[in-house]
């Protein structure tokens, strides 16, 4: 290359990042001086707060390590993976553990994927050689083609249940015009499955779906997936151990059985209808967002959207463009989060450096995940000292962010003073889902085909919906962006247990699992993205499958090694572990507020979210206790 097409790569990239992968791919340390040690109290700052000297030292390492790498006589013999845990330390600027250190060498995954579980071979299990399949998988979505994987690799036979045509989950059944991943999608990938070439910052749909099915191609996944059928129930066989299933076929009804069941049905698949009067009496079409009409032509139509949240802001837009007039009713307004690149793709010097520098995709996502892992979660904490009123703040932090995030809606909506009184939040920030926003909300309200209605809704009528204040808006078509039934978990499946006790009698509306994956009186039955492992804006929900999927094949390594048929979480280790989650959610925004959120549970309750740092899941998840847990030895006779 040559000086011009080095600076406009440099230009594009991320420094920090670059110089850790030029190190690792050069094999030189002299690339990431103490002199350039990050803070991390300015990670999140572009570059990571280094001063103009410091940046211009770092250009100069950055240009210098791309000669060295695109030399023609080949540079080095490099990568040097020794020098992996020297450049983590560097590239956060933390004083990191052992543990810490391992959990995003994980993350890192550029000297090869590092969660592949050992082969299960020791002792026996007899569940494995007694039921149909070892192992029946819920879900062919990002969890379920996952946990299909990591069992393979540790030599576990498993089917994989699914209710559609194909995999993918809520990326193949959400199709609404603008749906996107609102993390970095290099942060929301497998970390061992880290494509150089994604599009954009925050991939659409499409782009999720082709992702998925590619690893789910690549695993040899598909071979194990029955598509086209709905698990209608399981029950614990108390007598042979092993996990009857009751499914629904395009041939009728069908029974199997397995050793054990993983739960990959995920939280948002079921979606929530809102119970407003008169709905079934509209003329005009009707549907939720996850059921998107792409048959509907748009133009001449009046359109009715109902609710704000994460995916209304994303189809209303497209809608705004495509129909004659748009009535959104709002319940909640949410909290906006700027990201200019929410639209944008990857610059070319960037991708360009992705292809040219080995592993420098891995570097490029493990500061992502650095920046992002805990994020702004600790802005979301109570703090005692904190004598500002809790309905809009729960700590200084907090209310700081509430400053900024305010000026951000007042520099979009300043102009509109209408409309300014609508959309700023009269509750904490992240007591309910934040939104990422470029702009485009602002210039969608703005529009005059766009009526943003804030009172509330009387009813459905025929003709369209009747506002609070007695106005009915006309309506020819009604989309509900309402969201879903997260704190359902399981449904509508019934789960029967030991001695025939009932999965949704027992949680009674309030979901619990120890470490989010297992619940007592239901042997061998574990969830992934299960209770309590939903993340609100730190990290991607993949970390947590990714440790859920682990943690699961240690449970079988657990049964193996000890000769026996099943295992049942304790009812102390549960209920102590469901305190304990109760008593720091209690502390979170989400927790204090009484706002409306799908984080909560009817009773008020919350039922998904983690309120942790990630790396207490991570370490909690590495193996199961035998403490807390029953060995049952026991299985059929022959």
């Amino acid at each position: 290359m040559d000086s011009d097409q080095i600076e406009q790569q440099i230009a594009a990239s991320d420094l920090p990042s670059l110089l850790a992968a030029l190190a690792h791919a050069t094999g030189d340390p002299g690339l990431v001086p103490g002199s350039l040690w990050l803070d991390p109290d300015l990670a999140l700052q572009p570059e990571g707060g280094w001063d103009q000297e410091q940046l211009g030292r770092a250009r100069e390492l950055a240009v210098s390590g791309l000669r060295k790498l695109t030399a023609p006589e080949g540079g080095s013999d490099a990568p040097n993976d020794a020098l992996v845990p020297e450049l983590i330390d560097w590239l956060t600027g933390a004083d990191l553990d052992d543990g810490y250190r391992r959990m995003l060498a994980e993350e890192l995954a550029v000297t090869g994927d590092m969660r592949i579980p050992e082969p299960i071979t020791a002792g026996d299990w007899p569940a494995a050689n007694t039921s149909d399949h070892a192992v029946a998988v819920i879900g062919a979505g990002m969890s379920g083609i996952l946990a299909a994987h990591r069992l393979e690799q540790a030599g576990i036979d498993c089917v994989v249940l699914d209710k559609n045509g194909d995999v993918g989950g809520t990326w193949l059944e959400n199709t609404y015009p603008g749906c996107r991943v609102d993390v970095f999608n290099h942060v929301y990938s497998y970390s061992g499955e880290q494509r150089p070439d994604w599009p954009e910052y925050h991939s659409s749909q499409p782009v999720l779906l082709d992702y998925f099915r590619d690893c789910a191609r690549r695993w040899g996944i598909r071979d194990r997936i029955r598509f086209d059928v709905r698990v209608d129930s399981l029950a614990w066989d108390d007598d042979a151990c092993r996990w009857v299933i009751r499914l629904e076929t395009s041939s009728g009804p069908e029974e199997i059985t397995a050793g054990a069941v993983v739960s990959a049905v995920g939280q948002l698949n079921r979606p929530l209808m809102p119970d407003i009067e008169g709905v079934d009496s509209f003329a005009g079409e009707q549907f939720h967002s996850s059921a998107w009409r792409h048959d509907i032509d748009w133009q001449d139509l009046r359109v009715a959207v109902i609710g704000t949240g994460a995916s209304a802001l994303q189809f209303i837009p497209h809608l705004a463009e495509a129909a004659a007039h748009v009535t959104v009713f709002q319940r909640t307004p949410p909290w906006l989060i700027p990201r200019p690149v929410y639209h944008e793709p990857l610059a070319e010097g960037l991708l360009r450096l992705f292809e040219l520098v080995p592993g420098y995709a891995h570097w490029f996502r493990l500061r992502l995940f650095w920046c992002t892992h805990e994020g702004t979660v600790g802005a979301l904490r109570r703090d005692p000292a904190w004598d500002g009123p809790l309905d809009q703040a729960v700590s200084r932090r907090n209310e700081e962010t509430r400053r900024l995030l305010t000026l951000y809606l007042r520099s979009e909506f300043g102009d509109r003073p209408d409309l300014l009184a609508k959309v700023v939040p009269d509750y904490p920030v992240g007591a309910k889902r934040v939104v990422l926003d470029n702009g485009i909300w602002a210039r969608t309200l703005k529009r005059a085909n766009v009526e943003l209605v804030s009172g509330g809704i009387e009813r459905v009528e025929p003709d369209g919906v009747r506002g609070s204040d007695g106005r009915l808006h006309r309506a020819d078509v009604i989309v509900y962006g309402t969201g879903f039934r997260a704190s359902e978990f399981l449904m509508p499946m019934r789960v029967t247990g030991r001695d025939g006790d009932d999965l949704h009698e027992t949680w009674n509306g309030d979901a619990r699992a120890y470490n989010g994956v297992c619940v007592p009186g239901f042997p061998n039955l574990f969830c992934i993205y299960g209770p309590n492992t939903n993340i609100v804006i730190n990290g991607s929900i993949i970390y947590f499958a990714e440790c859920g999927a682990h943690y699961v094949v240690e449970c079988l390594r657990l049964l193996a090694e000890r000769g026996v048929t099943a295992m049942d979480c304790r009812p102390d280790a549960y209920q102590c572990y469901a305190a304990r989650m109760d008593e720091h959610n209690s502390q979170m925004a989400w927790g204090i507020s009484p706002v409306n959120s799908w984080y909560k549970s009817p009773s008020g309750g919350v039922a998904q979210n983690w309120p942790l740092p990630l790396i207490d899941y991570w370490r909690q998840t590495r193996r199961p206790d035998p403490a807390d847990f029953e060995l049952i030895a026991e299985g059929p006779a022959d």
